[in-house]
């Protein structure tokens, strides 16, 4: 039977800007609950990611209901974890641990969810059949199985660090069947966007603490749609440009708030208003509608 009362929290670096405390706490709110979020930044702490399991630990033991994982964490969180989701497993990624009564660590990913529900209800009507994707870490496993699921004909996966493209390209054809993914070198871009019908942006750049390009403007061009995961800010250099340019355009605000409603209930059982969640994201932004 749910509680009614919970302690939940977030592990992860630079993570002070965070809407997702908010958006949970306010939730809880709505439904009478007495919740509270707290932050566990490891550059606060001064720690490494390597410490996840430690800490991952000391939030079981001081009571903690479950926890978020953020970056750089989504995958080395994996080692300390009694069990994993279908989800999650497939992915090799985890974004939400659940404490269990029995005390077990229970990972789940409400990423790949979470873009999913944020893609279908922003871009209902993109091209699916080319999609470049930037980046291969826990976000980039994510949103590659998401775009995939959603009926994607290939995926081609970029990151600066070629063993990282390939190894999540190898999984998600095991996945998906033969033709499905394939990696790709940042050299290879300006071929393969000629040809693309969108780009899913899945690296910090772009972020307050990372601002930039993920790639050359001149590479854009009207014909591609592009989403962005990062959500802080809402509207990223990579997003202005490609708008600039007439691409149609996904901000990482619905996925954001998708990811925290799956994630909320998993943490207590109850079905959460997403609706409502997005109004609040909307207005802890200053948004009045996601910017598209």
């Amino acid at each position: 039977m749910p509680k009614d009362s919970y302690l939940v929290g977030l592990i992860g670096s630079g993570i002070g800007p965070s809407l997702t405390p908010a958006l949970h706490e306010r939730e809880a709110d709505r439904q009478g609950l007495r919740y509270l979020y707290r932050l566990i930044d490891l550059d606060v702490l001064g720690a490494a990611p390597e410490a996840v399991g430690e800490l991952l630990r000391a939030a079981r033991d001081l009571g903690f209901d479950g926890l978020n994982i953020t970056h750089p964490c989504k995958q080395l969180v994996l080692g300390h974890l009694d069990a994993l989701a279908p989800g999650a497993e497939a992915l090799g990624a985890v974004n939400t641990v659940v404490f269990e009564d029995d005390g077990r660590a229970v990972g789940h990913n409400t990423d790949a969810t979470g873009f999913a529900a944020s893609f279908a209800r922003g871009l209902p009507d993109a091209p699916l059949e080319r999609i470049v994707q930037l980046g291969a870490g826990g976000a980039g496993a994510a949103v590659a199985h998401a775009t995939l699921t959603l009926g994607a004909g290939r995926v081609t996966v970029v990151d600066a660090l070629p063993e990282r493209a390939a190894a999540l390209a190898d999984a998600l054809t095991r996945h998906f069947g033969p033709g499905r993914a394939a990696p790709a070198a940042p050299g290879d871009l300006p071929g393969l966007l000629a040809r693309a019908d969108g780009i899913v942006h899945a690296t910090p750049t772009g972020m307050a603490a990372h601002p930039g390009l993920p790639l050359p403007a001149a590479l854009l061009h009207p014909g591609l749609w592009v989403a962005e995961v990062v959500y802080r800010p809402l509207e990223t250099e990579l997003l202005r440009t490609a708008r600039a340019l007439g691409c149609a355009t996904l901000d990482g605000g619905g996925m954001a708030v998708f990811q925290a409603v799956d994630a909320f209930r998993l943490f207590t059982g109850r079905e959460p208003d997403g609706t409502a969640m997005l109004a609040d994201f909307h207005e802890l932004t200053g948004a009045v509608t996601a910017p598209r």
